[in-house]
């Protein structure tokens, strides 16, 4: 146990210094052998000697263990009470009879010192003045600890103390015959069961609970003195008659015996420890099977809000812990954003998101494994002044996490499982981890492929709505005439109405009348200029939804635009925003379709007006006014267009999925399909352009377009 202890504290000064309070105990062991080995008196001082050199450290490796749990710092304390041990050990070595005294044979088995009240002082200072002194502060401070703990902490204070508690009564048994009083220590088998509890414990951190371990280790102890113990009885007690029987090879049956119990030894402890931890465990593996079955069924859930609080739902009532939550990652934020919590807790001050460059996500990506709340708890009690352990415990604090499970697909951290403290206030066995990091990965693959359902059901959507709004628009052609023969009605009939008032006498009505006839006059007026603006916007509907007769010709720039900005003045409010053109006369023509190049223009200055309303609704920058500007030049026998805006701007995880079908910044689908960008994106390279984006997130966006000028401008 010693050299387990010391290979796993990996330069922690508290388990090294359990590692060596293991191979204190480890020579107490050695010394008791050799003593129930000897008849001769000599060989029993040796005995003691050898057990007293780790007798005399036990408490002070005990009390130190117990100020570096605690994280106290009583430095003078531990050095005097280290020198005080040198002394006591120099005694112990080469003053032999005035540390131990006399020794007498007791049970008929062994040689024992005993206390002479006129000679022993030194042992009387060490046994009542530095023994038991250390370990009444030892337990004193535990037990302080312990009643002002909670949850785990709590739960790992009593598990010491209890194993503590065990251990040293085990061994004060044999102090009872050095002071004359004859009970025979059976309880130093306790020796024994304390360092493996109190080592599991330590060093592993995830422990069943206290009555596992002790049972456990009591299995062990009873299975294996039977089967050792069961030759050497048989041997002791009818050595006689075997002797009548058997003669000088008497010592065949006991070995024989001992040789078959240690052939059946293990399996009768494997049986009976099973046994055990059936009934010790059946609550745990009883959850921890629902919870399998639930990770093979989650994959039919194909409804991503009903799937995760099925999961918190089925984690917390199952297993009974306090509070679970589930958090996943949203390319929009950038983040790990809350979407199933449920338990016993305060939601209002439960945190909604992780963000992606946390120490938490930085360790768990480092780690590919479930963080342990106590694992970071016990990291941080060794490192104080470690800047990263410090944050990560703060961030699982603010997440009332005890346990912290990784959703990962291909590398990929998708999500995050946050679980609380058992109500039980049992701790999280390796068995559950293993479980939980089961159905985390399981939830992942759920998880993707509800959104994966999700997201084409959407598409369904949008591509239906696309085929509306083109059916709309092949639609427009005849819809335009009959809207035109509308208009061409009312301005017959507004026409009409004009000509017989301006022919009609008013000239003997009195005023009032001839001031309903004036306002009847230019009512009819205005609905004249009405008509005739109204047939200007059908016919700009007409020249933008009718591809091109002649396809492909040479066109100027100057037209292209300005008939795309015909018609988006009709969407947007071209007089809220300044739009700047800055077009050379002298620019050569470009070889084009006219109709889809106005479609790519109309797009464009229409999403730079709605990122600038955004920019203006999100930011509320005083002073702030939108601005469009469109610039082109030749250059180098293309012609490149620049269309820029001071709106959001786009962030850099979405740039490069902007031109895919869609996709969309935009706050909501009645603003946009996603499908304009990937439109331009075709329409661009039908044209042998090419397109590019360069933007800053609330600063603005620039779209530069190139695109071949006309042969005959050469």
């Amino acid at each position: 146990m010693a050299l387990f202890s010391f290979i796993k504290s990996k330069g922690r000064r508290m388990i090294t210094i359990w590692s060596y309070f293991c191979l204190a105990c480890a020579f107490w062991g050695l010394g008791c052998y050799i003593i129930s080995m000897t008849k001769m008196e000599s060989h029993a001082y040796f005995g003691w000697q050898i057990a007293y050199l780790g007798a005399i450290f036990l408490p002070v490796l005990y009390y130190h263990f117990v100020n570096e749990y605690l994280q106290l710092k009583k430095r003078y304390i531990l050095l005097v009470a280290y020198w005080f041990s040198f002394y006591f050990l120099i005694c112990a070595l080469f003053f032999k009879k005035s540390f131990f005294g006399d020794m007498r044979y007791v049970f008929n088995e062994f040689y024992c010192f005993y206390w002479n009240n006129n000679k022993d002082l030194v042992f009387l200072l060490f046994y009542v003045l530095f023994h038991w002194c250390l370990l009444a502060m030892s337990f004193f401070m535990l037990l302080s600890e312990y009643k002002s703990s909670i949850g785990l902490r709590r739960n790992q204070l009593q598990y010491i103390l209890i194993a503590s508690i065990l251990g040293f009564l085990g061994g004060h048994l044999f102090f009872l015959v050095a002071f004359g009083v004859d009970i025979y220590p059976y309880a130093n088998y306790l020796i024994a069961v304390y360092p493996l509890i109190m080592g599991y414990g330590i060093i592993r951190h995830r422990v069943l609970n206290i009555r596992t371990a002790i049972t456990r280790t009591g299995i062990f102890v009873v299975v294996y003195s039977f089967v050792l113990g069961g030759p050497f009885a048989l041997a002791f007690k009818y050595r006689e008659q075997l002797i009548f029987y058997l003669g000088d090879n008497w010592w065949l049956a006991p070995l024989i015996l001992m040789t078959i119990l240690a052939t059946i030894g293990p399996f009768i402890y494997l049986y009976i420890n099973n046994k055990a931890e059936e009934k010790l465990l059946k609550e745990q593996r009883g959850y921890q099977q629902i919870l399998r079955n639930a990770s093979s069924g989650m994959i039919r859930i194909k409804d991503l809000r009903r799937l995760l609080n099925l999961v918190v739902h089925v984690v917390t009532k199952t297993v009974k812990i306090s509070n679970a939550a589930i958090y996943l990652f949203d390319s929009e934020t950038d983040s790990f954003k809350l979407f199933a919590l449920r338990g016993r807790i305060d939601k209002s001050i439960f945190s909604t998101q992780i963000e992606l460059h946390s120490i938490l996500v930085s360790s768990l990506m480092a780690k590919n494994d479930p963080i342990l709340v106590e694992e970071v708890a016990m990291r941080l009690r060794e490192e104080q002044h470690n800047r990263e352990i410090l944050d990560l415990s703060k961030e699982l604090s603010k997440l009332c996490a005890a346990l912290v499970v990784p959703s990962f697909i291909d590398s990929k951290l998708t999500g995050i499982m946050v679980l609380g403290d058992k109500i039980a206030r049992n701790l999280y066995t390796e068995d559950d981890i293993v479980v939980f990091s089961v159905l985390a990965n399981q939830a992942a693959l759920a998880i993707e492929n509800a959104q994966f359902y999700d997201e084409v059901k959407r598409t369904h959507e949008q591509l239906f709505q696309a085929e509306k709004m083109a059916t709309i628009g092949t639609m427009a052609d005849g819809l335009s005439h009959q809207i035109n023969n509308r208009f061409h009605a009312l301005s017959l009939i507004s026409g009409d109405a004009l000509d017989i008032l301006k022919t009609f006498d008013s000239s003997k009505y009195d005023g009032e009348v001839k001031q309903v006839l004036a306002d009847l006059k230019g009512s009819l007026q205005r609905i004249e200029a009405n008509v005739v603006q109204g047939g200007e916007v059908v016919k700009g509907l007409l020249k933008y939804s009718r591809p091109g007769d002649g396809g492909f010709e040479s066109i100027e720039f100057k037209d292209v635009l300005n008939g795309s900005i015909d018609m988006v003045q009709y969407k947007i409010k071209l007089k809220e925003i300044d739009l700047i053109k800055d077009i050379p006369a002298d620019l050569p023509k470009l070889h084009c379709n006219l109709t889809q190049l106005q479609e790519v223009f109309f797009n464009l200055i229409d999403n730079a007006y709605d990122a600038t309303k955004e920019r203006q609704a999100t930011l509320k920058e005083e002073g702030y006014k939108s601005r469009i500007e469109i610039t082109a030049k030749n250059a180098d026998g293309s012609l490149e267009i620049v269309v820029s805006d001071n709106g959001m701007g786009v962030k850099d995880l979405d740039r490069k999925k902007l031109f895919t079908p869609f996709f969309t910044t935009k706050a909501s689908a009645k603003k946009g399909t996603g499908l304009g960008l990937y439109v331009i994106d075709k329409i661009i390279a039908s044209h042998n352009g090419h397109i590019s984006i360069d933007s800053e997130y609330q600063s603005g966006t620039r779209f530069t377009i190139t695109l071949p000028i006309s042969p005959k401008a050469v």
